[in-house]
């Protein structure tokens, strides 16, 4: 055997066993998260420098929490200031208390109008409502024969025109109750209503509209600005530049989620501050700071899927196809627009088992609705939690296939 082979030899026989991971000594794995820590804090620094750079995301994120907010109040369901015309061919007391009846803020001043006159005025949009009061509908009332009250309704604004029906109903319905009630001399109503409008005395749907429209924004920056972060990457060749540098795939990842969310956790809570509490005058009822907590893991999740959209998106005109749609299922189908209860039964437990949105929802009117405390939203910041683990985990996999290879 040649003095090399023996040296080789001696050289193998003297090489110390590897150390296990879990007997390194605490200062070297200590060390190690040190590293890790240093390089996603750097990366971080490198990503806030990108979105700086970029007006574009900067006046879209300020457009999205400031005008947006303020925009969605504006597009109210509730009914207000609802025009509305008369056909009075009673000419009796009664008609006549109907149509004083239907007062502002609610309604217009009533327009009387003749009966020839309802198809042209409707077609012409001049009224939204027109009321068709017949010839002896106060005699009828009053020997019980139970006439009918024509109202014709230009279904095209279709949330008021339902709120506005339903009003001009009770209206009718209260003033001939009144009016037989003191006829027939009742000294009132059998039974005295008391109703109770918890967290929103007024039902002022801006109370519900500004939260709800900061939310849908939240939902909609994490996944583009995080998704496009990413392919912008790879687009303008810069990837190659991370690939050579000592930094691993969870760094990366980790960056582009902590400086997309830096700013939009900014953004929302100063939205809620200037824009919803002291421009819209929303009371808020619980703690500004819990909601901006559990926002950091709702966002943390949402982030996560957009950058999974980002590993299958070759280009960011595929990107912004595929995320267009998923952005839109995870608004419309949060419980933020409508009820969750109102939706069939296996898509409300779909919805709750691989999207983050309907926790965040419930968990954003309990804390800014209701007063919550931490004691009660838990499960909800544990549900979105998870679900973020688990969309985390899979673009972790696809970026390390994707860009690593």
């Amino acid at each position: 055997m040649s003095r090399a082979d023996q040296t080789g030899d001696s050289r193998e026989q003297a090489a110390p066993p590897a150390v296990p991971k879990a007997e390194q000594p605490r200062s070297q794995r200590f060390a190690k998260l040190w590293l890790h820590l240093a390089n996603i804090y750097r990366l971080t620094i490198k990503e806030m420098r990108s979105i700086r750079a970029d007006a574009v995301v900067l006046a879209l994120v300020a457009f999205s929490f400031t005008v947006a907010v303020d925009a969605a109040t504006g597009a109210s369901t509730e009914a207000t200031n609802l025009s509305v015309g008369i056909v009075d061919e009673d000419r009796s007391d009664l008609s006549r208390r109907i149509a004083d009846g239907l007062t502002p803020p609610t309604f217009q001043p009533a327009v009387e109008i003749a009966a020839t006159e309802i198809d042209a005025a409707m077609n012409s949009q001049r009224f939204l409502f027109v009321v068709e009061i017949p010839p002896k509908f106060q005699e009828d009332v009053l020997v019980g024969r139970q006439p009918s009250v024509q109202i014709n309704i230009d279904a095209t604004a279709i949330a008021q025109a339902f709120n506005g029906m339903t009003y001009i109903q009770n209206v009718i319905i209260d003033y001939v109750t009144q009016f037989i009630s003191k006829r027939e001399g009742w000294s009132g109503e059998p039974v005295k209503m008391v109703t109770r409008v918890k967290f929103n005395p007024n039902l002022k749907s801006a109370w519900f509209t500004s939260v709800m429209q900061i939310i849908n924004n939240i939902t909609m920056l994490a996944v583009i600005l995080t998704g496009a972060a990413l392919i912008r990457e790879r687009e303008q060749g810069t990837v190659e530049h991370l690939l050579v540098m000592p930094v691993v795939p969870p760094e990366i990842m980790l960056s582009k989620i902590l400086a997309n969310g830096i700013v939009i956790v900014i953004a929302t809570g100063l939205s809620l501050v200037l824009v919803v509490q002291w421009w819209l005058q929303v009371p808020i009822a619980g703690s500004i700071l819990l909601f901006l907590s559990g926002s950091c893991f709702y966002v943390f999740t949402v982030a996560a899927l957009g950058i999974l959209l980002g590993t299958i998106a070759a280009t960011m005109g595929q990107f912004g196809l595929l995320a267009v749609p998923v952005i839109l299922v995870l608004m419309l189908l949060s419980g933020a627009m409508t009820p969750m209860e109102s939706m069939p039964e296996f898509l409300q437990y779909l919805m709750k088992f691989i999207s983050p949105t309907p926790h965040f929802v419930i968990f954003a009117q309990d804390v800014l609705y209701r007063g919550a405390d931490f004691s009660i939203v838990w499960p909800e910041i544990l549900a979105t939690a998870v679900i973020g683990s688990v969309y985390f985990g899979f673009a972790l996999h696809r970026f390390r296939r994707v860009i690593f290879g």
